[in-house]
């Protein structure tokens, strides 16, 4: 019965959830639009800025590898042209990569202010093209050689440009295009003018190259980019986790805040509540028991005494109320003295053995010799076992039995069990059992008087005690609830100390 507010409030979370998703996913779709539709390229404004700054860190990290391999190349080149030209095509190309890398830096120190990507891209595109032009000059000037093996020493050369200049500009493909296709269409046209079969393959070897670099640069490209997704989608993520948690703690904070008043509000109005109570039940004690005379009528005594038990369900009602109200709002003080739980079992025993007996349950005892006693709150303590004692006679059948034992823990504390043969609780309704003003099931159906109070201020007290409370239940077995207290309350008795033997005293003789 209690497992259809449960999950119609588990339902109303899920909807609220996949609402917030959805406006969440409908939020993101917009921001993307928004800034597709603002973007030079067809993608975020960040990751038009991201992708520039990728290029130019790319250019940055290969400052030195690029003059390495102009001067490899260069060497390379004396076998088939003069030096004073090899010097010239060599200090061009530093000049323009110089320019480059001047450029780059700039745009890398520029980059937390937002600058103007149309223009850096249009620059960096310039600057890529400018660069493959001294490579385009060392082609032309190898071309006037006729000597074995220039053509390789030129395809291979044009390979080396097509790879690196691809790879450095992949996060710009319009620069590896401008940087790389004239290097390929003057190779291309070289060998082409040649009319040879060979030099006709090695043209359509050079085509092939260029389609197969650009293609592998828009890979990386899209790497790159699927790359900055993911990381822009995680910080997304975190920051919605971090507004989720600082609304949860918000909530949360309010809803102590609120709870915590609502436990003093309680917890302060005692006396309000009790006085009017008390008066209650003594003027309908009066007239039940017709104090100041007889009352003619039977029905009004009928009514008195009614109104005498609905006033003590009533106050016992606010007293559970209030106990919990103070232990909730940490006013609950324990009086705590040594208390002999053996004792404290039997008087709680006595008290219940009438009512036990009214539905005809027979209720037994096993202890557990020589316990010492414990360290604890008198009154809270018996209110745990008449609470537990209450609730097995409340849910047990007519005829039933009850079962209560003292003893050791294995820890070296103390324990109080209750279990009796009743109807027994299902396992998934233990924690509403324990949670405040729940109740189960058989509760309901049987329509018995009570709070669902009880249980949560004997798990509470014993929390206060530094023990726990366990509640162990089977459908049509019976239910068995243990309250531990811990070794540390347990009061050892003491050694006794031994008395040190008289010494003899020694005789002072006077002298002479």
């Amino acid at each position: 019965m209690q497992a259809g507010p449960a999950q119609a409030a588990d339902d109303k979370t899920l909807m609220n959830r996949d609402r917030a998703e959805r406006r969440r996913a409908a939020a993101r779709t917009v921001r993307d639009l928004r800034e597709r539709l603002t973007s030079t390229s067809g993608t975020s404004p960040a990751f038009d800025q991201e992708l520039l700054l990728h290029y130019a860190t790319t250019r940055l990290a290969a400052a030195y590898a690029l003059p390495m391999l102009v001067v490899l190349v260069g060497l390379v080149a004396t076998l088939w042209l003069r030096l004073p030209a090899i010097v010239i095509w060599a200090a061009a190309t530093l000049v323009i990569h110089a320019g480059g890398f001047w450029l780059c830096r700039r745009f890398v120190r520029q980059a937390v202010d937002r600058p103007d990507l149309r223009k850096w891209s249009k620059a960096f595109v310039v600057f890529e093209f400018l660069n493959g032009l001294p490579w385009i000059g060392l082609l032309l000037a190898t071309s006037t050689v006729h000597a074995p093996g220039i053509e390789i020493f030129q395809f291979a050369t044009m390979l080396t440009i097509l790879a690196v200049g691809t790879m450095f500009a992949s996060s710009l493909p319009a620069g590896a295009v401008a940087g790389t296709a004239p290097i390929a269409l003057t190779m291309v046209a070289l060998f082409a003018l040649r009319q040879d079969v060979l030099y006709l393959a090695l043209s359509f070897l050079s085509i092939g190259s260029e389609i197969f670099f650009l293609t592998l640069s828009q890979r990386l490209q899209a790497a790159t980019m699927a790359m900055m997704h993911y990381r822009a989608e995680k910080d997304l993520l975190i920051a919605e986790l971090g507004t989720a948690k600082a609304i949860s703690d918000e909530s949360r904070r309010r809803a102590e805040e609120a709870n915590l008043a609502k436990s003093r509000f309680l917890a302060t109005m005692s006396h309000e509540l009790r006085t009017p109570l008390n008066a209650i039940l003594g003027f309908s004690e009066v007239m039940q028991n017709e104090v100041l005379g007889p009352m003619q009528n039977a029905t009004y005594r009928e009514y008195a005494g009614d109104i005498h038990s609905s006033g003590q369900h009533l106050l016992d009602l606010i007293n559970e109320i209030l106990d919990l109200s103070r232990i909730e709002a940490g006013r609950y003080e324990l009086n705590e003295e040594p208390v002999t739980l053996v004792h404290l079992v039997e008087d709680c025993e006595n008290l219940m053995r009438l009512r036990a007996g009214k539905k005809g349950q027979k209720i037994t005892r096993q202890v557990e010799p020589n316990l010492p006693r414990l360290w604890a709150d008198e009154r809270a303590v018996r209110q745990m076992v008449l609470n537990l004692l209450s609730n097995a006679i409340k849910f047990t059948q007519p005829g039933g039995e009850i079962a209560i034992s003292v003893g050791w823990t294995a820890g070296g504390g103390e324990y109080v069990s209750v279990r009796d043969n009743g109807p027994g609780i299902p396992e998934e309704e233990i924690p509403i059992v324990l949670s405040a003003f729940g109740q189960g099931a058989i509760a309901i159906k049987s329509a018995e008087q009570g709070t669902g109070l009880g249980l949560p201020i004997v798990q509470a007290m014993a929390e206060m005690h530094d023990g726990t409370f366990e509640l162990r239940s089977k459908l049509r077995e019976g239910t068995e609830a243990i309250i531990c207290f811990p070794r540390s309350r347990v009061m050892e008795p003491l050694a006794p100390i031994a008395e040190e033997e008289a010494k003899p005293r020694s005789r002072w003789r006077s002298a002479g």
